[in-house]
């Protein structure tokens, strides 16, 4: 860190948070042609913004001042569209300002406000809130800014998305004119432009790192899942990165519940966060991030944005996002201010197009994998035994006298085992999963084609199931037995001939060799699977023989058959049209 850079009243604060080096954001809205102007700020997610424009406004607060004086009117304002990222906002502030005497508070929804207007009859040197409750305390009188030497609008983009144009304007038209405008967007399109010209007066446009720029601390990775492996394939994904904090992103709170749910009950300490929730059950959840007392969030797009978590090295999109953009939102909840971090996108068999255009839209690159198996964390697990407490801490002098009586009652290896099972217990078993293989499976033949012999019909496999019409077959079972048993979508399944005491049916061929290995792990007394082998033998079914006598012919797969028109055909069928039309109309 350039240690000229950084504004005195704020270096021992620095210091304490051990910064090293200021992000390019931070260093741009200090640089001598930023000072005392207005900013026009794109910067990506994650990029230390926070704290660049409260390095930004020490000059315009303070002066050369040592220590803020005491205020009855705030004199910065600070916007953001959701209440969790004003309440994070407040919170690097108030250490990034803790030794100049300023007085930070929130004014957020979902908040007592009466509280709110009592802190702020006490004097604030900065209100951070969100656009409707600020504008709510401005109309009723509780907040006056009509002093305020700056303004700042953070996630501008997301606000004017949300609907929160109006409010923002009104916020602004309270504000003198000569205030200082600082508005950090991730992006600057038109509407951003447009609300910059008005209410800036010549603006410094900054620009903090490109979106590639924004990709290079987030590894990506997308996983290919069966849709009804998706909860195994994120139980996997934890317990193979381990992280010491994850977020794991659904589309829906009923998908969110069930996750978290599903988590707890396999051991992990999970929270959930939704809009269903009021702000003090999301501030308990955070809370309980923030100290430890959990490690996994599961959560609506609700903490997509504002939402920054310690030591978060992982994030999970159990379901894909709605479009890029909300992607890059979920996934800079990770890789923040130089560290690392992981993005997972689990993509089921019947979502990879649609993945595809997200990741294509984004400019991301990812690498392409099937999910973790359960062997693969078992060996992870042998050697994260060494790295545990356990093993690693100094022992207590009771701790050697009980080691001493173990060693005279049980031999070395009893004592090794029971120590394995402790570990053991500690860590929630992974799951059985497997890999759909999307195209090409790893015994793929060089057209994509399984290299065992099945018998193919253009794209599909077909498989032989035993039990037929003397068992009561019917596709309104069988079809989901497949399906579960194979651990394919109804999308994969082609044409299901039943017999008499057998049913033949269609798979996708790109699935076919998964197909058949899970449905040999399920197979039972029941109902048995086998793949059909190129050339094997057999009668047709029973109405294909039929028109085969018959000399007819099909006009497709699952279309009925028709006879062969003999010569002539169409003028004796015009002839006998006509003819049937006469008599019609003779009867009327």
């Amino acid at each position: 860190m350039t240690e000229v850079l950084i504004p005195p009243q704020l270096a021992a604060a620095l210091a304490a948070r051990d910064y090293v080096d200021l992000t390019p954001v931070q260093s741009a809205v200090l640089a001598p042609a930023a000072a005392g102007r207005d900013l026009l700020v794109s910067a990506q997610t994650g990029s230390g913004k926070t704290v660049a424009y409260g390095l930004a406004l020490v000059d315009t607060l303070m002066g050369d001042a040592e220590r803020l004086h005491r205020t009855a009117e705030p004199q910065a304002l600070i916007v953001a569209p959701t209440r969790e990222l004003a309440l994070q906002v407040q919170r690097e502030l108030t250490w990034l300002y803790a030794d100049t005497g300023a007085r930070i508070i929130a004014c957020v929804g979902g908040m007592d406000a009466r509280r709110e207007r009592r802190l702020l009859e006490d004097g604030a040197h900065i209100v951070v809130g969100t656009p409707g409750r600020l504008r709510d305390h401005i109309e009723r009188g509780a907040l006056e800014p009509y002093s305020a030497k700056a303004v700042v609008l953070d996630e501008a983009d997301e606000m004017l998305d949300l609907g929160f144009r109006e409010d923002l304007e009104f916020i602004l038209n309270a504000t003198p004119e000569d205030r200082r405008t600082l508005l950090f967007s991730a992006t600057i399109p038109a509407a951003i432009a447009t609300l910059a010209k008005r209410y800036q007066q010549n603006a410094l446009r900054i620009e903090a790192g490109t979106r590639e720029r924004g990709h290079q601390d987030i590894d990506y990775r997308v996983i290919r899942v069966f849709p009804n492996e998706v909860e195994h394939a994120v139980v996997n994904v934890l317990r193979q990165i381990e992280p010491k904090t994850a977020i794991i992103f659904a589309n829906t709170r009923n998908a969110v519940r069930h996750l978290q749910a599903t988590l707890v009950e396999r051991g992990f300490s999970a929270v959930f966060l939704s809009g269903e929730l009021g702000q003090h059950e999301r501030n308990l959840a955070l809370q309980s991030l923030r100290d430890g007392r959990a490690r996994i969030c599961v959560a609506t797009d609700v903490a997509a944005r504002g939402i920054d978590l310690p030591n978060l090295a992982l994030v999970i999109h159990a379901e894909l996002p709605h479009d890029a953009e909300v992607m890059q939102h979920r996934s800079g909840r990770t890789g923040r201010a130089g560290n690392k971090g992981v993005s997972v996108l689990l993509v089921p068999t019947t979502r990879r197009r649609r993945a595809e255009s997200l990741l294509a839209e984004a400019g991301i690159r990812a690498e392409w994998t099937g999910p973790p198996t359960a062997d693969d964390i078992r060996a992870l697990d042998r050697e994260r035994i060494f790295a545990d407490p356990l093993l690693t801490e100094e022992p207590s002098e009771e701790d050697r006298q009980v080691a001493a009586v173990l060693m005279e009652r049980k031999s070395p290896e009893d004592i090794a085992m029971a120590l394995a099972r402790v570990l053991r217990s500690r860590l929630p078993e992974p799951e059985e999963v497997s890999d759909p293989g999307f195209a090409r499976s790893a015994t793929a033949g060089p057209r994509g084609r399984p290299e065992r012999d099945l018998k193919m019909t253009g794209d599909m496999a077909w498989f032989r199931a035993d039990v037929g019409r003397a068992n009561r077959a019917d596709p309104k079972w069988l079809l989901p037995m497949i399906c579960r048993r194979g651990k394919v979508t109804r999308d994969d399944i082609g044409a299901i001939r039943i017999h008499d005491t057998t049913t033949e049916f269609q798979v996708s061929a790109a699935l076919a060799e998964t197909f058949i290995v899970n449905a040999r792990k399920a197979n039972a007394d029941d109902v048995f699977i086998t793949p059909i082998q190129e050339g094997e033998g057999g009668a047709p079914p029973p109405r294909f023989r039929r028109h085969a006598e018959e000399g007819r012919e099909p006009r497709g797969e699952g279309k009925p058959f028709k006879k062969r028109p003999p010569p002539g055909a169409a003028k004796g069928k015009a002839e006998r049209g006509g003819f049937k039309h006469r008599k019609n109309r003779e009867r009327r």
